[in-house]
């Protein structure tokens, strides 16, 4: 570029272009004068910046912008005077673009004026062709900046209570662990308190949101002293924020550790257990708060939250109104279960499940009578797995009904197996466990008529067992299908007897066939030397009644000699337990059936 620059009030700076160069250019006089007429009378602040970056000329709009005198500003570097210098980043690039080797330079600078404010300017520099120099122009954007800061300002605060919101709080808690493992200062650990008011929906319900607001306004008051009385980081206060609902967390930089998280917990529970008084109501709240402490190097936003998350739901199903502090194991049996719970339904479909029998002993004879059926998983991570791991999982998904199906269809099968290759010894029965939501979610009379029917089973050779509270609770549906199965012919038994409602009236009325002692009445025989007379009289008076009700009555977890003999002259029918055998392989059954029926 070529032409004469004049600062305001100063000489003109001119660099004379030939006649030569302007033929060349293609530019007259006159545009020139135009070009230098339009420099000094832009709004638009502007200098150009020769290869050393001094200024070789200033319109009038940048020297007030920079509130000074525009001939102070030729011959100064202009990284000085924008303070370029305060990022390395910046200055790279300006100096990249005055070599030539960058077509285009831009940042946002912050300028303190000669009157004492600061300004927010946004600096552009592109090279002009030809001339060796560049154009700087620069622009006071701070309105801009005001407006997007109070944009920001509601895109990050919770409008009911003011205090940062899920956003703010997930920003801070991921720079708070960036800090933490750069920052040599620091201790490098990390908490958070995450709560939630402990019947807050009634608040709403009955009071209406009004109050509601109102309430979550004192209480993030509350929480906001408790931060600042407790905050001893190097921060100063805890951060609190409102994460929606009735939610609140508190993070905690530079945590000292669960000490400093469980004071300032149990201090949050005793500030919001005293009554708010709102509007003329009085209101007494309580809160369940999820403790995590812990190292910030290996640490995500994300694993943080799901562990305050996992351990306030603890504090929750453990009575409310207190603070549970995160357990690693407990959350590691969580975590199992709900690996387990995504992998069983599969796990039926690849063949992963197999059955293990236990006996069913005749006491007086001591032949084998029948024996119970017991499923196992061989799961791939996990191992050989006992019911009392999954069953519940199954139950609570509805997995129960395939998984129950294929158990019936495969302890029928090998029952029938066992008859074919022993078929001068009495048959033994199978027994099968039942979970009362089969009979709700399938149609388990239908199932059980078309298993034996596949399998060649007779009916009296299968007997079905529910657990007590399950039989006695039976009605509608249930019971239908428990008196169709009777009708069948299948036995029904009731498992853990004595544990659950014990209605001995309602069990008269009941299709049940057999009655299954549950093992803590036996296990009161074991000590024989300081028996209980009790737990005897217990055990033969239910005995009794249930022959009495044409019943026959099975006594588990057998595991001494004593109590067998006890059980016996009880005249209690059958006896299962370690005694006798653990579950076993369907080939060691087939060796018990073969010996003398005399003696197991």
């Amino acid at each position: 570029m070529s032409g004469t620059f004049e600062g305001p009030g100063s000489a003109p700076h001119t660099i004379r272009p030939t006649v030569t160069q302007c033929n060349e250019s293609g530019r007259s006089a006159s545009e020139l004068r135009d070009y230098r007429a339009a420099f000094h009378a832009a709004h638009l602040a502007m200098a150009v910046v020769d290869r050393e970056g001094l200024v070789v000329a200033a319109n009038p709009s940048l020297a007030g912008l920079l509130g000074t005198d525009g001939r102070r500003l030729r011959e100064q570097a202009a990284a000085d005077l924008l303070d370029l210098a305060a990022d390395a980043r910046h200055l790279h690039a300006y100096r990249e673009v005055l070599a030539g080797r960058r077509a285009r330079f831009r940042c946002t600078r912050r300028l303190k004026h000669p009157d004492g404010r600061s300004l927010w300017a946004e600096v552009t520099m592109t090279p002009v062709p030809g001339s060796g120099t560049a154009l700087l122009s620069v622009v006071d954007v701070s309105d801009r900046r005001e407006l997007q800061a109070r944009l920001r300002h509601l895109q990050m605060h919770d409008p009911v209570t003011r205090l940062p919101n899920r956003t703010l709080f997930f920003e801070r808690l991921t720079a708070a662990l960036e800090n933490a493992a750069y920052d040599d200062g620091s201790t490098g650990r990390i908490g958070v308190c995450y709560l939630d008011l402990d019947g807050f929906k009634a608040v709403n319900d009955t009071l209406g949101h009004r109050i509601g607001d109102r309430l979550l306004t004192a209480v993030a008051s509350r929480l906001t002293r408790c931060a600042e009385q407790y905050g001893y980081a190097r921060t100063g206060g805890h951060l609190v924020a409102r994460l929606g609902g009735d939610e609140f967390a508190l993070l905690v930089e530079d945590s000292t550790g669960t000490e400093q998280l469980a004071d300032l917990a149990q201090a949050v529970l005793t500030a919001l257990q005293l009554p708010f008084d709102l509007a003329g109501q009085r209101l007494a709240v309580s809160a369940s708060i999820g403790v995590v402490e812990r190292a910030a190097a290996g640490t995500t936003a994300t694993a943080l939250m799901q562990a305050a998350d996992t351990t306030l739901y603890w504090a929750k199903a453990d009575g409310k109104a207190r603070w549970t502090l995160f357990d690693p194991e407990r959350n590691a049996h969580r975590m199992t279960r709900q690996a387990l719970s995504s992998t069983l339904r599969p796990a039926v479909e690849r063949g992963e499940f197999t059955l293990e029998y236990q006996p069913l002993v005749d006491l007086e004879g001591g032949g084998v009578r029948g024996v119970e059926a017991l499923v196992r998983w061989e799961h791939p991570q996990f191992g050989t797995l006992a019911p009392n791991r999954f069953i519940s999982i199954a139950e609570e998904d509805g997995s129960i009904v395939q998984l129950g199906r294929w158990v019936l269809r495969t302890a029928c099968r090998q029952a029938r197996q066992w008859q074919i290759e022993h078929p001068g010894t009495p048959p033994i029965f199978v027994s099968v466990n039942v979970a009362v939501r089969q009979v709700w979610d399938s149609d388990l009379v239908a199932d059980v008529a078309g298993i034996l029917a596949e399998t060649g089973l007779a009916p009296d050779l299968l007997q079905l067992e529910l657990t007590e509270s399950a039989v006695m609770g039976s009605a509608g549906r249930p019971l239908q299908a428990l008196q169709a199965l009777s009708d069948m012919g299948v036995h029904i038994a009731i498992d853990d007897f004595g544990t659950g409602y014990s209605n001995l009236a309602y069990l008269s009325r009941l299709p049940v066939s057999v009655l299954k002692l549950d093992g803590s009445f036996v296990r009161g025989f074991q000590d024989e030397a300081h028996a209980n007379p009790a737990d005897e009289t217990i055990v033969e008076a239910m005995v009794q009644l249930a022959h009495r009700l044409g019943l026959t009555v099975t006594a588990e977890c057998v595991e001494t000699t004593g109590q067998a003999a006890r059980l016996r002259r009880i005249g209690c029918d059958t006896g299962q337990g370690w005694l006798y055998s653990r579950a076993v392989h369907p080939e060691r059954i087939a060796a018990m059936i073969a010996v003398s029926p005399q003696r197991v």
